[in-house]
């Protein structure tokens, strides 16, 4: 019998659990490329119906209209049928007078501007207009967002007013949000954390994340939440100007990656299913998050997650050279290197 992760699961020790797939929500603020308003709201209802019920957005995605459109899709649903979370540290405002928006990879966004904010004021404020614009009374879980490079601010306000917002009860899981797995890691050795949401650092082709990451979150006992496990697209879809962590994948990966698709395909796996699976091979991991471009993404993601991969597989990578020996895999058997 082939492991199939299963759901839900706690976050830490805060009560909040999560289904094993999530919905990313990026796409619904127009990432790369503007989705019609009816395309969104078929997203987030094919997810819902579909059983990936945590949903996951924040104000930097499409300057608040994930959240907006979220906010929408969610009108009428009881909120104990979904777990949502969202992001703080950039604040958003009107534009000046004669001010152009920075989509930074959003297109055909709201007229507003970003501001860094990891004053308390500031985390409460950026935490009510989310939910505003989401239309509900509390998020579940909120993660301070891609705040590598303030973590003077992080540790003197940013991080401490999270926690009183937990303590509060206003807010039930904390955590941090990022693409760098080691800031993540000193954060959680640093801090009372929840659950982190690390995006692209433990993929089938990036093990960052297991060398720094990972020993910490599992010793102590913070869950970890990944995205980006297409690592922006080219494990999705291996072809020349594929995108890896928002760039052009880079001659090497795109060679690798192509390896994995083929030894996949030996096994009748698609290259996707492999890379959904992977990161569960360890215990720390408690959810992906995946976005879709359409209802059809998201059905397709939910029948990838649930395909069978036989063991065989995991083991023909590592014997092939294209997984290294010593990480976790997420077999049947399971039973860890050492």
């Amino acid at each position: 019998m082939a492991y199939v992760p299963q759901g839900p699961r706690e976050l830490g020790r805060s009560g909040v659990c999560v289904p094993a797939l999530g919905l990313g929500c990026a796409p619904l603020g127009n990432l790369y490329t503007a989705m019609p308003e009816e395309r969104a709201q078929a997203v987030v209802s094919t997810a819902l119906d579909g059983g990936s019920g945590y949903l996951d957005t924040a104000p930097h995605y499409g300057l608040g209209l994930s959240e907006e459109r979220l906010g929408r899709a969610l009108a009428g649903r009881a909120p104990g049928s979904y777990t949502l979370s969202t992001k703080v540290g950039r604040r958003l405002r009107p534009l000046a007078p004669g001010e152009q928006p920075d989509g930074q990879g959003f297109v055909d966004v709201p007229a507003r501007a970003r501001e860094w904010d990891l004053s308390r004021d500031g985390i409460r404020a950026g935490l009510e207009s989310s939910l505003e614009r989401l239309g509900v009374d509390a998020v579940d879980v909120v993660y301070l967002h891609d705040v590598e490079n303030h973590l003077r601010e992080v540790y003197e306000t940013g991080f401490p007013a999270l926690a009183e917002l937990r303590e509060q009860k206003t807010v039930r899981a904390i955590g941090f949000g990022m693409n760098h797995s080691d800031v993540l890691a000193r954060l959680v050795a640093d801090l009372d954390v929840d659950v982190v949401l690390c995006a692209g650092r433990w993929t089938l082709l990036e093990r960052t994340a297991y060398d720094d990451l990972l020993p910490v979150c599992e010793r102590r006992g913070t869950s970890v939440v990944v995205g980006g496990v297409y690592n922006s697209g080219l494990l999705a879809d291996p072809r020349p100007g594929a995108r890896y962590d928002y760039a052009t994948a880079p001659d090497e990966l795109l060679r690798r990656a192509r390896e994995l698709a083929a030894v996949c395909g030996e096994f009748g796996v698609p290259l996707r299913a492999a890379a959904l699976r992977f990161p569960f091979g360890h215990p720390s991991v408690a959810a992906a998050v995946v976005g879709a471009a359409g209802p059809e993404e998201v059905r397709d993601n939910a029948e990838l997650f649930g395909h069978d991969i036989p063991d065989a597989l995991w083991h023909a990578l590592v014997d092939r050279g294209l997984l290294d020996g010593d990480l976790p895999l997420p077999t049947s058997d399971p039973r860890r290197p050492v």
